[in-house]
Order: C-alpha cells, then structure tokens, then sequence
C-alpha cells in the first residue's frame, strides 16, 4: 500500500523547514510569496493531504459550525416549511466558506443540556440558533460560554448575541394599511405565539396602525400553525360575524384561516379579506392566491451566516434588521 504523503516529505521536497510548510497550509500571511510557492508546488507534487486533526491541534479551529434549532413543544419547526430553507441556505453558505455544519436539536431539557455541553467541550468554532421563543432558556445559558454565537431571529432579552431578523412592525404595517387602503372596516388580526418576537412585533404593529384611525382591535391567538390559524377564525367569527379582513401573523394560520372562511360560506375577498406574512411557497397556490408579506427567509438565513462569521473573525458584529415586500395576489 502506498503511504501518505507527509509533512517532511513535502518540507524536503521544497527545501524548507517543516515549520514553513506548516505556516503556509495554514494560511498565515507571513509566508514570504517565493516560499508559499515552492510549498505548493511540492504540495500538489505529492498529493499531499494535510491532517485535519492535527491541523486543528494548531489553530485551535474546529471548522465546524453548529446550527442548533429550538423545537417548541407543538412542534412548529416540524411543521414550518421556513424551517427547512433556513437550514438548508445557512448550511450552503458556510459550506462555501469552507465550514462543516453541525445539524444540532435541541427540544427537551435534557437535549438542552447536551447541546450546552457539546459546545462547551469545544466540538465547533461557533453557532447559529433558529427558532428560539422568549421562554426558552438556552439562548442565555450559551451566551456565558464565550462561544461566537448568533441569532437567527430577535432574541426576547436584548444584548445576549447579535441577530438578524425581517422588519416585522414595517411588514405587519404594511399588511395593515393596505387593507385600510382597500377601505376594510373591521380588521381583525390572528396573532402568533407572544413568546415569540416576531407574534410580539407583528401585533404591536397591527394595533398600533389601527389605533391612528380609531378603530379597535380584533384578536385572536394562534401558534403559527394551520390549525390553529382555522380555530382562530372560527373564533374571529363567533364574536365578530361583521369582520371584513384578518391579517393572520404567518401564511399558515393564514392558509388555516381561508379554509374556515370557505367552510363558513363567506367569499374571500368579497366579504373577507385576508393577508398572511412569510410568503411561503404554497401562498401562490391557495384558492384564492395569498396576499402577504414577504420577508426574505433565505437572505436572512446568509445574513445570519455571514455575521457569525464577522464575529468569528473581528470579535464584533451589529445586529441587522431587512426590508419585508407587500405582495398583492388575490385573497386582499
């Protein structure tokens, strides 16, 4: 069997210490232009491969990021299809940096615990959190580890890590006015979670936007998910028979809420009008097409991955709020 390539072998090859070899395999700038190209030369020469371990040993660098994702207990991530393209834009992202990703759930007490002693045993250089609601006591327990970590999302305690999140007072805003536009008198509104930052914004924003106009406030709880976007509705309806538009604070509690309006005869939007927030996927494809607020999941997901990746280079990074778009289809 032919044996590996070794650093000596490499260091003998170009004439240098073995320390220089070292130095310019792993990227260090003092490497004079002349050496790291003799290093090289004999690199591809012998089809060197250098040891990742030991590497690491050196540098002190993993090269492994954790994406670690909060699973409430009625399992909305399962349930999101937001869920799967944050993880899958953050992974495309830190994999073209040259990162490992680490999928990491953490939905009990006991896997909480098991992820605070992952990354305190230094198995990654750094973490994403997704999906973290305002009860979940994870975000602070890692924050005291020292360990580079961002938020994708805002977190409910501000200054525990830096985070990237949509404009989500601006979207709810914007859904709002556009149904005061369209000349809607009563305007209810099914909230998320209020745990959750997001459900909190989003209704902030709603009553503030009606208050300006005196109207009064609608509401109806949810949990991000259909069903109790259809429950919502029927609620919405029971005390309100008169209502003539809901802004649902996702486009599942809104998908939800379509079909009780359908199932309760009321014609959407002749009598209805309804508005989502996430633009999903299966929001072009509803009967009637979903109105809603688009908020750019992907790019938050490669914001959220470029700031942790500011942070494990300079020690610093600013917390960045993005723009969300009204997108006008049938249903408003």
């Amino acid at each position: 069997m032919m044996r590996r390539p070794t650093l000596h072998a490499v260091a003998a090859r170009a004439g240098v210490s073995k320390s220089s070899v070292s130095r310019v395999i792993n990227g260090e700038p003092t490497v004079a232009p002349s050496i790291r190209e003799t290093v090289l030369a004999a690199v591809a020469e012998l089809g060197y491969v250098p040891n990742g371990a030991a590497r690491n040993l050196v540098t002190q660098r993993t090269n492994t990021i954790a994406i670690i994702v909060s699973d409430p207990p009625q399992g909305l991530v399962s349930d999101d299809p937001m869920f799967a393209m944050v993880v899958r834009a953050a992974s495309r992202e830190l994999e073209r940096t040259g990162f490992q990703v680490s999928l990491v759930l953490a939905g009990s007490d006991d896997s909480r615990r098991r992820v605070e002693q992952y990354l305190a045993g230094g198995h990654v250089d750094g973490a994403i959190l997704v999906s973290m609601d305002g009860a979940d006591p994870l975000p602070a327990s890692l924050s005291r580890t020292g360990l580079p970590i961002v938020s994708h999302g805002r977190l409910a305690t501000p200054g525990l890590m830096p985070w990237v999140d949509n404009d989500n007072q601006g979207g709810a805003t914007q859904a709002v006015q556009h149904l005061l536009d369209q000349g809607r008198r009563r305007i209810a509104t099914i909230s998320g979670p209020l745990d959750m930052t997001a459900a909190q914004e989003r209704l902030a924003a709603y009553r503030d936007t009606l208050k300006d106009t005196g109207r009064r406030s609608i509401v109806a709880l949810g949990d991000f998910t259909r069903i109790s976007g259809a429950e919502a509705m029927r609620q919405l309806l029971d005390d309100d028979p008169q209502l003539d538009a809901v802004f649902a604070a996702n486009d599942l509690m809104a998908i939800g809420a379509l079909r009780t309006l359908r199932e309760a005869g009321r014609r959407v939007p002749d009598d209805v009008a309804v508005i989502g927030f996430d633009d999903i996927e299966a929001a072009r494809y509803t009967a009637p097409a979903l109105t809603t607020i688009r908020s750019p999941m992907t790019d938050q997901a490669v914001r959220t991955t470029q700031l942790l990746l500011d942070l494990l280079s300079t020690g610093a990074a600013t917390p960045v709020v993005l723009p969300t778009e009204l997108i006008v289809r049938e249903s408003a």
